[in-house]
């Protein structure tokens, strides 16, 4: 017998699925940090500290560039999960080829802009010029990867969409296996240097994307890809945009936004820098964890809506936040109790490690207010509602963040008060979202109660 890896989200015990479906996902993120850090690593020890700066003043760049066409598979998780539980075969057909469609001209694009913007956006970051060259070259191969990078992130989002986040994480897998096995032979065997690393990782991300057409198309349910069947649909993908968008346009606008907060941290130094970095870094951990259980909300109340069943989505809501307290509280607090020997991992500078502490002091141990934030995003764009999260989130998280840095932290300029701006801008976002829901919820609920349930998405005026 054929094993299934669907999943019905909207019949049955509510938990016992919520963490089926969440801890593969937690996998997943740990994971491609892990694969990520393997990359630093390598080219830190055996390609020089210039190729690792080189390597490491991309990143916020390359997510300025990708958060937007990213933001655009929530869309695709929320469609299909909808018309998944509304048993809706032929928009489901039209949303995973629409996808396709988009995360092939969107990866194109990308590799276009990346090679002609990027390079002049390192020198306006004031990248230096001793690794200007290098950082250059890492990021025009980078973006080669674009294409796969997009299909795999679509693809990802439909099998989640249906309640598959296992086979995801073995593709996930299989290329990050690969990734550390050719940055091996192109950095160490080769000297490659930055070269080999991005190489590595455009070829990691071609297997993912092939793997996960691979299943598309070998599936016998209601998503299967047929390959001549690529193209745009015109509402499919008016409404994918509708949903995805406002979630790319806040990434990109947090990218931004953490650039000034950054350029808050270098006014106290090198070492400060340092500390900040490598607990940012074990933080990640932390987020990536609880991220996960921001998409299980996402396609769990999504289904839930094609399926008429959003009696459930307060239930599920409240589950997902006791699940993201719960990981966030045992993981944050684990991650600063052992914060001396984790950051000693990336400096035994000891000035390094107290400034990294002192990050994880105010930031760490409440992480969960940033999880618990994420996941009442999460429930509102699973009901179609995806700009209101979006303004809310980037004036609270965002704006007020940049106010405390022009106020408060002009006020007391103190590394404590700057980390202060994280918990209180995560109490205020929160708060707000939940009324959000609250009136959503009492708004939309007489009329599900009365009127019969539609698989197409709603999307707020």
């Amino acid at each position: 017998m054929k094993k299934s890896y669907e999943m019905d989200m909207c019949t049955g015990p509510l938990l016992k699925k919520l963490l089926i479906f969440a801890v593969p996902l937690i996998l997943s993120g740990v994971l491609q940090l892990l694969f990520n850090a393997a990359d630093i690593v390598v080219v830190g020890k055996f390609a020089g500290s210039h190729a690792l700066a080189a390597v490491g003043s991309t990143g916020a760049l390359i997510n300025l560039f990708t958060n937007v066409f990213i933001g655009f598979s929530i869309g695709t998780n929320v469609l299909v999960a909808q018309y998944f539980g509304a048993k809706d075969k032929e928009n489901i057909q039209d949303t995973v080829h629409t996808s396709m469609a988009i995360g092939i001209i969107g990866g194109i694009f990308l590799i276009v802009a990346g090679m002609i913007f990027a390079p002049m956006m390192l020198e306006w970051m004031a990248t230096p010029e001793e690794v200007l060259g290098q950082a250059a070259l890492y990021i025009r191969i980078y973006f080669i990867g674009m294409p796969a990078m997009l299909i795999y992130n679509f693809g990802a989002a439909v099998l989640r969409a249906i309640g598959d986040t296992r086979r995801p994480l073995y593709y996930l897998l299989s290329a990050g296996v690969v990734n550390v096995i050719l940055n091996l032979i192109f950095v160490i065997g080769f000297r490659m240097g930055v070269a080999g690393v991005a190489i590595a990782t455009v070829v990691s991300q071609c297997i993912s994307a092939g793997l996960i057409v691979r299943c598309l198309m070998k599936s016998d349910g209601m998503y299967r890809l047929h390959l001549n069947r690529i193209r745009f649909n015109k509402e499919k993908t008016i409404r994918i945009i509708q949903i995805g968008l406002p979630a790319g346009l806040q990434g990109a606008i947090f990218s931004i936004s953490n650039v000034l907060i950054q350029s808050s941290i270098n006014s106290f130094g090198a070492i400060a820098m340092a500390g900040n970095t490598a607990a940012g870094n074990i933080e990640g951990f932390v987020y990536v964890s609880m991220n996960a259980i921001y998409q299980t909300a996402l396609s769990f109340v999504s289904q839930n809506v094609g399926a008429g069943q959003q009696k459930r989505i307060p239930k599920i809501a409240l589950y997902c936040m006791g699940i993201v307290f719960t990981v966030g509280l045992a993981l944050g607090t684990l991650a600063y109790r052992c914060g001396g020997t984790l950051l000693s991992i990336y400096s035994s500078d000891p000035e390094v490690i107290a400034y990294g502490l002192g990050r994880m002091k105010v930031v760490c141990q409440i992480y969960f207010l940033c999880g618990m934030m994420d996941v009442a995003v999460g429930v509102l764009r699973g009901m179609g509602y995806s700009i209101m999260p979006m303004l809310v989130s980037l004036t609270g998280a965002c704006g007020l963040r940049i106010v405390w840095i022009f106020t408060v932290f002009v006020w007391k300029h103190s590394l404590f008060i700057l980390y202060l701006s994280y918990p209180i801008t995560w109490i205020i976002t929160l708060g707000v979202h939940l009324i959000c829901f609250a009136v959503v919820w009492k708004r939309k609920k007489g009329t599900w109660a009365t009127v019969k349930p539609h698989p197409e998405v709603v999307v707020e005026e």
